[in-house]
């Protein structure tokens, strides 16, 4: 009698065993989700080389469009608008330029290679690094913060909850804490330690409402180092940024290097030099610094499934704050439209200090539209919608139709 026929014996003799052999089961399933261990195995071969290449703009139409959009820029850069574009288009680059200064002491000006301080738009980067772990098994969302980070106190916080902005944890950056000497950076560990010792009041109850909060995505860099056993900042670039040649992004720590690395100045509005804060040493919320190139390749590595899958991708870009009056929406990373049509709009806009980004993704057909500022300027989170627009005149695979509810937000 072999094993499989002996268990089938004593499973008809007895519904004791029935009931232990359902538990065994149901444990070894449990467990299968955190059978994952060691540093992670980032398999490069997996990735599919993104080539970035110019679309044709030679015929009377595109030459049409190019004007439309170079028209609408020079008005844009009359209104105080000092930064880089891309537009593009199926994974070929319809329109790119670079407007105004990196730095405008030394004269610089801004160009393909010169990386641009990301801001919030960061945030997607981090939670895809969250959900590579989660789609290896090598964390579960679903189970409390705490699980990975053995000080946090809030004991019904979940990794989700950070991904999906419902925490309820108050924002670092608008609450003044924790109160900083000197002008050494706050890392992540400090914020993460002043949590565990002063555990400040939540704003509510967790996972009752949405409020957009950087203390979530600080946490989660953290998450990431726990689980993966490295540096947040090397962890992206051997998940991200190196498979994808994304050579000009990075990190930033504001105790490294920078010499070898052109980086643009961050300016107010008054062209006065935006200095670091102590803040800045804090990353995953923000601290990415990338070209509108770079971003474009990041950008297509979603519909070649580079590093997410479907099923991921799906579930990132499904909203989790539905007592929110309209199209609006958060899903674990990316902010959302959702249209009453099925059509939805995916992007990330950020803000730090003059740094201002605009990250929109129309993924239904393949559009992308990538601004980096780094002069403070309101305005460009106009930009996404009226550039689609400008495109929607020329194409006619541009298939998106939205009013005035499509309005700029960091």
């Amino acid at each position: 009698m072999n094993i499989d026929q002996s268990v089938m014996k004593i499973l008809k003799a007895s519904p004791y065993y029935i009931l232990v052999f359902s538990a065994f089961f149901l444990a070894c399933q449990a467990g299968a989700t955190h059978e994952a261990s060691g540093k992670p195995l980032i398999n490069k071969e997996n990735y599919k080389k993104i080539n970035i290449t110019y679309a044709d703009t030679s015929s009377p139409q595109a030459r049409q469009l190019i004007g439309s959009l170079d028209s609408y820029y020079n008005v844009q850069v009359n209104r105080g608008f000092n930064g880089s574009v891309l537009i593009g288009k199926k994974g070929k680059i319809l329109y790119q330029r670079h407007f105004g200064v990196a730095n405008k002491a030394a004269q610089m000006p801004l160009s393909a290679n010169i990386s641009t301080q990301l801001a919030s738009t960061s945030k997607p980067f981090t939670a895809t690094a969250v959900l590579w772990l989660y789609q290896n098994k090598y964390l579960d969302i679903e189970l409390p913060v705490n699980t990975y980070l053995k000080n946090f106190p809030y004991t019904n916080i979940t990794v989700k909850m950070l991904l999906d902005q419902r925490s309820g944890l108050p924002d670092y950056t608008k609450t003044g804490v924790p109160k900083w000497a000197g002008k050494a950076p706050m890392y992540n560990n400090d914020l993460q330690q002043y949590l565990a010792t002063y555990k400040p009041k939540l704003m509510f109850t967790p996972d009752s409402r949405f409020n957009y909060s950087n203390t979530n995505y600080a946490l989660l860099a953290r998450i990431v180092e726990e689980v993966s056993g490295m540096p947040y900042k090397q962890f992206m670039k051997e998940l991200i940024f190196d498979p994808l040649g994304m050579t000009h992004t990075f990190v930033y720590d504001p105790k490294d290097d920078y010499s070898n690395r052109q980086m643009t100045t961050s300016y107010k509005f008054n062209w006065l030099i935006h200095d670091n804060t102590h803040e800045d040493g804090v990353y995953g919320d923000k601290g990415i610094y990338s070209t509108v190139e770079d971003m474009y390749r990041w950008d297509q590595s979603f519909y070649n499934h580079d590093i997410l899958s479907d099923k991921m991708q799906k579930l990132s870009i499904t909203g989790y704050s539905n007592e929110m009056r309209g199209m609006k929406n958060y899903g674990l990373g990316w902010r959302m439209y959702d249209f009453p049509n099925g059509q939805k709009i995916v992007y990330h806009n950020g803000w730090w200090h003059g740094n201002n980004t605009v990250f929109y993704r129309f993924i239904q057909d393949n559009t992308t539209v990538i601004v980096l500022g780094n002069r403070y300027n309101a305005k460009i989170y106009e930009q996404g919608k009226e550039v689609y627009q400008i495109l929607k005149r020329f194409s006619k695979d541009c298939i998106y139709t939205f009013g005035q509810d499509v309005a700029g937000d960091e």
